[in-house]
């Protein structure tokens, strides 16, 4: 087989079974039969006279040759997809598209019920969410396995794009008759009180004992877990407290008998940011994405 019959199709097809790792998995990304891309992936191999994956378990696992191939296409491949992608306009309407979306745990709950409700219009769009983690995003975002990302502000480089997209404050919820909370919440009796902190982390502080360092005081942590709805039941059965975003504070007030109070000190605001691919951000989907997004943020405000 030529060079110049090499075409764009067929180096699609390789780019998605690469990311993808599977023939199936790639079948779908790319709307095609599993036969389909079996075929192309025979002259592919035709091609370069090299397997370029072999199967190990349920795994296409790419050959040395494949991996080569692979650095060198995609820059060029991502440029061609961008460039016919500006002259190609995206109608959800009619359109079917589902896209990859990695959120925290407490963001899935507070955005995707409005989000959903958003695109209730749009019967063939659809979300996949998941927590990924946070040294993988950008990986991820590159290869299209994500379109985008939600999350704090995190170091990145430049071929990652990013934007604030809400800002969420911090409050402390009690339960309702917490003799520490009864008449306000002082910072006299902040401190007398005990807390839940909540973290991925093993240890170290939370964002909110930073600035309270900050003033001289620190306060009692008699609980660390990992996820604020477990958090909140703490707090709604015991005199524990919890420092949480706002947002999702007021979403768990709906349904547990707990009062929100503001803080007695001075907090920082979470900067709440979307990222995303930089050589992706014209495809002309994506761009009506980020606008969904931004919609229900602004929502959230």
């Amino acid at each position: 087989m030529a060079l110049n019959r090499l075409d764009l199709n067929l180096l699609h097809v390789f780019d998605t079974i690469f990311r993808e790792g599977s023939l199936t998995r790639a079948a779908r990304a790319l709307h095609l039969t599993q036969p389909a891309v079996s075929h192309s992936l025979a002259r592919l191999r035709e091609h370069f006279d090299d397997p370029l994956f072999t199967r190990q378990g349920n795994q296409m696992v790419p050959t040395p040759l494949a991996r080569r191939f692979s650095e060198t296409m995609r820059p060029g491949l991502t440029q061609i997809q961008s460039a016919v992608n500006q002259f190609h306009a995206f109608d959800p309407a009619v359109q079917r598209k589902l896209y990859s979306l990695a959120l925290r745990d407490i963001l899935e709950s507070t955005f995707l019920p409005k989000l959903m409700r958003r695109l209730g219009d749009y019967p063939d769009i659809g979300i996949a969410s998941q927590r990924i983690a946070r040294r993988d995003m950008e990986t991820q975002l590159a290869a299209g396995k994500l379109d985008f990302a939600v999350d704090v502000l995190l170091p990145i480089s430049d071929q990652t794009a990013h934007e604030l997209l809400r800002k969420d404050r911090l409050v402390v919820i009690a339960r309702r008759d917490n003799p520490l909370a009864a008449d306000g919440l002082t910072m006299e009796n902040y401190l007398a009180a005990r807390h839940v902190l909540v973290s991925s982390r093993s240890e170290g502080p939370g964002i909110e004992d930073f600035e309270l360092s900050r003033q001289g005081v620190q306060r009692n942590i008699r609980l660390r877990c990992q996820h604020y709805y477990a958090a909140c039941r703490v707090a709604a059965g015991t005199d524990l407290l919890l420092t949480m975003p706002e947002t999702y504070a007021r979403l768990i007030a709906e349904h547990a008998d707990i009062v929100i109070h503001t803080p007695p000190a001075e907090l920082p605001d979470i900067d709440v940011h979307l990222y995303w691919h930089k050589p992706y951000e014209k495809e002309p989907a994506l761009i009506w994405f980020r606008e969904q997004l931004h919609a229900v943020a602004k929502d959230e405000a």
